[in-house]
């Protein structure tokens, strides 16, 4: 069987517009037509992204966006189940709950391994649909009901959910455009480039701060390595690009670990958990990260120079 990364995107794309038609069909679910509209357009770029014309796709974006930034998306009635029926069943299946949710990374993983050519990607995607059908037949429920708590969590974090797929795309834009010789010479401008402590301070650092601003460690590394990794680390003192990229992407998440930007690590588990405080996740992992990235420099300077 061989199973192609379109034809994940496009079962996405069938419950993104299944969660649509939830939506319009749920009475009680607050700015209807603005959610609907945001998940529908979501979902036909996963499905049709490749047959609709560019431009028109760009217009999609243009009004997701203006959805976004109006605020005309709300929440609505899920049918959830009561808390008492949840402490009941959890009761009765116990550490079986766990189950389906890890099935998906073994079968990611087995998938990688056993199928290399269609990667990871792909295997998360059948490792998501493998942990769905377990969960069916672990708890017996409906269907439906699958389909409404996946509406749920869409509408409890809201546009932010899609952010990093933003970053992501506009992180490579910044490399086409040649972001990474402008800060080049910005950071030749302002760092000593000679020193060698001082380009991996400015390599760490920065792969942080543009992860800040991007949101997104992969879209930062593209821009911040082609500016500073590889003309200043590498070509310049020496470095082993295997070693300085590692670590350089460490430093990323260390950035990922302290903005808001980050949204699927950062405000995604605030929304589900509720908590009244949006920032408090990154408020406690803020002391993790920077001592983490201070180590990362001296991880750099210390490995990534054999011979130095």
């Amino acid at each position: 069987m061989n199973v192609t990364l379109d034809q994940i995107y496009a079962v996405t794309g069938v419950f993104l517009l299944i969660f649509t038609v939830l939506t319009l069909t749920d009475k009680k679910q607050s700015g209807k037509w603005g959610t609907a509209a945001f998940w529908g357009l979501y979902g036909i770029s996963f499905i049709w992204g490749k047959e609709i014309p560019p431009a028109v796709v760009g217009g999609m974006v243009v009004v997701m966006a203006l959805i976004a930034g109006a605020k005309w998306m709300g929440t609505g009635d899920y049918l959830s189940a009561t808390a008492e029926f949840r402490r009941k069943m959890a009761d009765k299946y116990g550490m079986w709950l766990f189950g389906p949710a890890l099935a998906v990374p073994l079968v990611t993983f087995l998938v990688a391994w056993l199928a290399p050519k269609m990667g990871a990607l792909i295997g998360l995607g059948i490792g998501s649909i493998v942990g769905l059908v377990l969960a069916f037949l672990l708890t017996r429920v409906m269907p439906v009901q699958a389909f409404q708590e996946g509406r749920r969590m869409l509408d409890a974090v809201g546009w932010a959910i899609i952010l990093s797929q933003f970053l992501a795309a506009l992180g490579f834009l910044f490399d086409k455009a040649g972001v990474g010789k402008v800060v080049a010479e910005m950071v030749s401008a302002v760092v000593p480039v000679d020193v060698r402590l001082a380009t991996v301070i400015a390599y760490c650092v920065g792969m942080a701060l543009f992860t800040m601003v991007m949101g997104n460690a992969f879209a930062a590394f593209a821009v911040i390595t082609t500016g500073i990794g590889i003309p200043l680390v590498v070509k310049l003192h020496g470095a082993d690009p295997a070693i300085a990229g590692v670590i350089a992407m460490l430093s990323g998440y260390c950035g990922t670990l302290m903005t808001p930007m980050a949204a699927n690590f950062n405000v995604v588990p605030a929304a589900l958990l509720e908590m009244s405080d949006k920032n408090g996740v990154i408020r406690a992992q803020v002391m993790t990260a920077v001592p983490l990235l201070i180590v990362n420099i001296c991880l750099m300077y210390f490995l990534a120079f054999p011979g130095k």
